[in-house]
């Protein structure tokens, strides 16, 4: 194991039903042993669904990808043994014993890690959208919403104002 100072996405291989009991574990065996500067983050991604049964609509959250967790950490010798070690936890996924991070870009489109876009725009403002399906529609900044990355602007659509609601990325400043 090489040791790198930059904290990576890997991916866990669990028992199947046991990903939250494994999140659970390590994330107490990193308490106990103070290693909240090597282990930082440990997620089971899950997505809310309705279920409707016997008529009653039922909101249940279920796992995205089961048998699995995953672990931000700066691979060390420790991290990875004790990672590898927990009870619940079948191995890292990768060639042998070589655990492989996730990519940027496959962090990204997991929304594990979202990106902070800065904007210099205020309300009242005239934007252009640079993406999205109001591609090349100008449009007039009425809210913004720092939290959701995201502003509410009026755009001219068929010869009325149309409020829609565009993330950070998707707009431009005039």
């Amino acid at each position: 194991m090489t040791e790198t100072n930059k904290a990576r996405w890997y991916v866990v291989h669990t028992y199947s039903g046991h990903e939250n009991k494994v999140k659970a574990n390590i994330e107490k065996i990193v308490e106990n042993r103070g290693m909240e500067d090597v282990i930082l983050e440990v997620v089971v991604p899950t997505e809310s669904v309705v279920e409707i049964k016997n008529g009653k609509r039922k909101d249940k959250s279920k796992k995205i990808f089961p048998g699995y967790a995953l672990v931000k950490m700066i691979m060390t010798d420790e991290s990875w043994y004790v990672v590898r070690n927990t009870r619940g936890v079948t191995g890292f996924v990768g060639p042998g014993s070589k655990p492989i991070p996730l990519t940027e870009e496959e962090v990204e489109n997991m929304g594990l890690e979202k990106r902070i876009v800065h904007v210099d725009f205020t309300v009242g403002d005239t934007i252009t959208v640079i993406s999205g399906p109001f591609e090349n529609f100008i449009g007039t900044v009425e809210e913004i919403h720092m939290e959701r990355q995201s502003i509410k602007a009026l755009i001219s659509m068929f010869g009325r104002e149309t409020p829609v609601e565009l993330g950070f990325d998707q707009v431009e400043k005039n």
